[in-house]
């Protein structure tokens, strides 16, 4: 991105209010047309088609009636012009690989990424592997918009799986394991141990795992166990002494026991140091205790990963809350769809757990001991400095941040004061967003709280801080995402609990997931009511606030407060019509407004003078999947629009195609922060319009959830985003680029093999500066 042109003059704020001048600009609102309106249409089918994609509706009786289609052919754009999104999923979780793989970054942080790679891995098979696979059994799998036939693609995957989970194996097996014992942290096998070590254990064994284990043994009494998804096991093959017949038994691995067993510490050594065995070493020492009188022949471990996405139909609950749980405990239940076993273990063995589950030999994946690495996020977390990151503070925003003074900031003031742009976590979550709306709750003058809850924390002060408002006699709306994957049970619990406080709890629009980011806090003043709000691009969660990079902003402008009360009411209640200033909304106008603003800039693109510097479009999310979005941009790149895409995980698009591409880039920025936020720049002939909000690029986001974008309207903070967009695609910036061939290329040295710059550890010193120099003042 080119931002040098970007001077305080480029971006010289006018005497107008915002609304007057979203008046005067170019960029899509309601308007310009129905696709801003409410997310509800006013017929039974679908509203619009943008690119070749139908937009989702529902028919007067509420129902769901459609979903996306694949993208029409187009007469001047190449069919092969997307990457297989499932694919390029797993070359992300190859990027995390990468990570714990370089010897610069530091030990227990690369063992941390080991961990993290598992746990990635884990999901994807819950979720994207096993949707495949159900699509494919039910006859509802099409060909994926890269081209590739539904079966060609499971087969591809599997070789990738393989190909990454040997070498995941690998990489702890010959590297990173011989690294930790370096450092005097080691991961034994219970054959590794002595007497002396094994003594400890065995009370261990006595008082923590032999009370919570039930061996089930399989005969024709008892039939085959049903093995619970992700779960450790034991297969054991036993031999009655008497009879000299052989029998077959499955012992679970406790999960709520640590995945590896602390052995022992040395703190008189010059290394502090730390051994560890994995769990099921102690129990298979010990099976003799669990089936006395017979033989215990061998044993080995295996691992099963079930298919555990969830299906509500919500058109047919009378309840959504009990049809979810109800769910809950059916998806223990799903299919398997991976076997993981170890590298040594019986053929017999493995035939009867293939046979029993159901399992292809495609979907067995035989590794070396010890399963389940996810553990290693146990040896990740030991208290050793000089193999971590640089300990890092979130610090306060300099506008929230305490004067000379001991008592704290009025944040409501200070938002009232100017808008406040805060990005974490250089910026403390629990003094700005958390502080926000606990002081909103205790202040007396604010009459009511409104607020969209996706993912947040088991011990949530946000949760606190609302029911303590509405058992002050505030009025308090909770929009809960019971649905958010993976924390239903966690956001079911808390539903209740603030049900039970009073707070008024809605699930949304049905049909949609409700994923924008959203408060809105409405206080009396001598003027009349204010609204303040904060709109960002991460979850109200304090936890992951600490490792997730996303911004927030907060403001007091009337159009904000205007659209967040149009889109909480529309939420809450019934407003169809609803129209919206300064937000694009999903899933009626975020793929059309970015569209728009798209094709705007290939208009001033070419209608500019020849000696203007030509237009640019940068955009950073999670995942660019989506055809119309993607149409759109390979559209710019023809017309000679540069085009920057910084995106984490999934990206379809294919860069630098020679008459398609070839002026767009795209690159992968991972390190010790989770990069989460989404920020859309469009240089519009040198007056930048610019959005942040929750929506990446992909269908479920444009389509079956409400998302919500804010354009940034203070110069200083476009100011910001321009210096961050210019960090992240310098050429001395550390990062992986994507090529037309669709292999990721990491360039992390200089070609001197210096180490080039990580972003977020600039990012770190610039807001360190920025908070010196806010102090001096």
């Amino acid at each position: 991105m080119s931002t040098g042109s970007l001077t305080t003059t480029d971006l010289d704020d006018t005497s107008t209010s915002a609304g007057a001048e979203l008046e005067d600009r170019d960029a899509p609102r309601a308007e310009d047309g129905a696709m801003s309106e409410g997310l509800e249409p006013e017929v039974s089918s679908f509203t619009s088609t943008v690119q070749g994609r139908r937009v989702p509706a529902r028919g007067p009786n509420g129902r769901f009636v459609g979903t996306a289609t694949q993208p029409e052919p187009t007469d001047d754009l190449p069919a092969d012009r997307y990457l297989e999104r499932e694919l390029s999923w797993l070359q992300f979780n190859e990027r995390v690989l990468q990570l714990a793989m370089d010897p610069a970054v530091p030990l227990l942080e690369r063992t941390r990424f080991l961990a993290i790679f598992a746990n990635n891995l884990d999901e994807y098979f819950m979720v994207r592997v096993a949707g495949l696979k159900r699509r494919i059994a039910t006859g509802l799998a099409v060909r994926t918009a890269a081209g590739l036939e539904p079966r060609e693609l499971i087969e591809r995957i599997a070789r990738l799986a393989h190909e990454l989970m040997h070498q995941h194996a690998s990489v702890f097996q010959h590297d990173v394991r011989p690294s930790l014992e370096e450092e005097g942290i080691t991961i034994v096998r219970w054959d590794d141990l002595d007497d002396d070590d094994r003594e400890p254990l065995h009370f261990f064994f006595a008082d923590r795992v032999f009370p919570v284990l039930t061996p089930l043994a399989v005969d024709p009494a008892h039939p085959f166990p049903y093995i619970s998804g992700l779960s450790l096991n034991l297969a054991v093959l036993l031999q009655n002494p008497k009879t000299g017949s052989e029998h077959f038994a499955r012992v679970k691995v406790p999960p709520s026991l640590p995945r590896f067993i602390l052995v022992e510490e040395d703190i008189d050594s010059e290394i502090e140091r730390k051994r560890f065995v994995p769990l099921e070493d102690v129990i298979a020492s010990h099976l003799d205790q669990l089936f006395p009188g017979m033989l215990v022949q061998e044993h080995f471990s295996f691992r099963v990963t079930r298919n555990e996405d969830l299906e509500v139909e919500e058109d047919d609950a009378e309840n959504l809350l009990t049809a979810l749980e109800k769910e809950l405990t059916r998806r223990r239940f799903g299919p398997p769809i991976r076997l993981e076993v170890e590298d040594e273990i019986d053929p017999k063995v493995l035939d009867m757990l293939a046979r029993e589950l159901q399992i292809s030999d495609r979907e067995i994946y035989r590794l070396p001991t010890p399963l389940d690495l996810r553990g290693l996020f146990t040896v990740a977390d030991i208290d050793r400095s000089d193999l971590e990151f640089a300990k890092f503070f979130p610090r306060t925003h300099p506008d929230f941040a305490p004067t000379e003074s001991a008592k704290a900031i009025d944040l409501l003031t200070a938002v009232r004061n100017k808008d406040v742009l805060v990005q974490h976590p250089y910026h403390s979550f629990s003094t700005s967003v958390q502080a926000f709306i606990e002081q909103a709750a205790g202040d007396p003058k604010v009459l009511a709280i409104k607020q969209t809850l996706y993912r947040t924390s088991g011990d949530s002060p946000i949760i606190d801080a609302l029911i303590d408002a509405a058992e002050a006699g505030k009025q308090v709306l909770a929009v809960v995402e019971i649905k958010a994957r993976f924390d239903e049970v966690n956001n079911i619990s808390w539903a209740r609990k603030l049900e039970e406080a009073g707070v008024h709890v809605v699930y949304g629009v049905v049909g949609l997931k409700t994923h924008a980011k959203l408060c809105l806090v409405v206080r009396q003043e001598a003027e009349g009511l204010v609204r303040y709000c904060h709109i960002g691009t991460g979850n109200y969660n304090p936890k992951t606030a600490r490792v997730y990079e996303d911004f927030g902003l907060f403001t007091t402008d009337p159009q904000v407060g205007e659209d967040l009360s149009r889109l909480f009411n529309l939420l809450s209640g019934f407003a169809p019509r609803s129209r919206f200033k300064r937000l694009l909304v999903a899933p009626r106008s975020v793929r059309s407004g970015l569209i728009d603003l798209v094709e705007q800039e290939i208009e001033i693109h070419e209608d500019r003078d020849e000696s203007a510097p030509p237009g640019h479009i940068v955009i950073k999310v999670n995942s660019m999947v989506d055809e119309a979005v993607i149409d759109s941009l390979y559209r710019a790149s023809i017309a000679g629009v540069k085009v920057d895409v910084w995106v984490r995980g999934i990206c379809a698009l294919r860069p630098g195609v020679e008459g398609l591409s070839e002026n767009i880039r795209v690159r992968s920025v991972l390190g010790r922060f989770l990069e989460h936020s989404r920020v859309f720049w469009f240089d519009h002939g040198g007056d930048p319009q610019v959005y942040i909000g929750s929506a990446d690029m992909m269908h479920r986001n444009l389509d079956r959830r409400v998302e919500a974008l804010v354009r940034i309207t203070e110069p200083s903070h476009i100011l910001e985003f321009a210096d961050l967009l210019d960090l992240a695609f310098a050429d001395t910036t550390s990062r992986w680029d994507l090529g037309s061939d669709g292999r990721w290329v990491r360039h992390h040295l200089s070609e001197s093999g210096e180490p080039l710059d990580d972003v977020q550890e600039k990012l770190i010193e610039r807001h360190d500066k920025r908070r010196r120099k806010a102090r001096r003042r």
